[in-house]
């Protein structure tokens, strides 16, 4: 981790480095967090890192670990595919208003190929996290064109442990293909205004997502 700059903002910087760590596994569940040592390696204050801590802690993405410390939590397979069910559901609700609006929001419309576009460049060097990020600006995109800001507020806040589930899958070269191939098929449908084929396949997205994601969770923790 580099040193990060002393701005105005540094809670949130702090916060978001600590989250992508997390994220890309190399603070990895089961990490004990020590405070200092993550302090020197920002170059920064016991006093963002704490306050960032905290957050992360209200968010479920680490836990209190023994007298004022804190550990990365642990991926419950159970969870996450309840997630990944109530995501399905709001992810077809918003393919099938972005479907609906694909012909009269040309903005809506260029931003949601402009993420495809992106996501095409990817290959089997791609980091882990620009794979998450191209991901989340994919699906963001349709609820953009959703033109609905109800859904985005709903799914936000589980937006950090999404984050991690998709770490789980995407690390599996063989599905980073496989993801994409869904996202075309999805934006095709948006595109050709077609809602019921849009829903449909943005729920069967998710819906398979959360299944892998669970599967492969429930293997590492036999294996551990």
């Amino acid at each position: 981790m580099t040193p990060l700059d002393q701005l105005p903002n540094l809670i949130d910087q702090v916060y978001e480095r600590i989250l992508a760590g997390i994220t890309d596994r190399s603070l990895p569940p089961g990490h004990r967090i020590r405070q200092n040592e993550l302090a020197e390696k920002l170059g920064v204050s016991r006093q963002p890192v704490s306050h960032a801590l905290h957050l992360l802690h209200r968010q479920g993405l680490v836990a209190e670990s023994g007298r004022k410390g804190f550990e990365v939590t642990r991926l419950d397979p159970q969870r996450i595919r309840q997630l990944y069910e109530v995501r399905g559901a709001i992810d077809a609700l918003a393919a099938r208003l972005a479907a609906q609006r694909a012909k009269a929001d040309a903005s809506g419309r260029a931003q949601l190929e402009a993420a495809l576009h992106a996501g095409r460049a990817i290959d089997q060097r791609t980091p882990l996290e620009e794979l998450i990020a191209l991901d989340v600006d994919f699906h963001r995109a349709i609820y953009h064109l959703a033109d609905n800001p109800a859904i985005e507020e709903m799914i936000g806040p589980q937006w950090p442990h999404m984050r991690r589930s998709m770490a789980t899958v995407l690390a599996e070269l063989d599905y980073r293909a496989n993801a994409w191939a869904e996202h075309e098929s999805i934006a095709a449908k948006i595109f050709a205004s077609d809602a019921n084929a849009a829903e449909e396949a943005a729920l069967a997205h998710a819906i398979a997502a959360g299944r892998m994601t669970e599967e492969r969770l429930k293997r590492v923790d036999e294996a551990a």
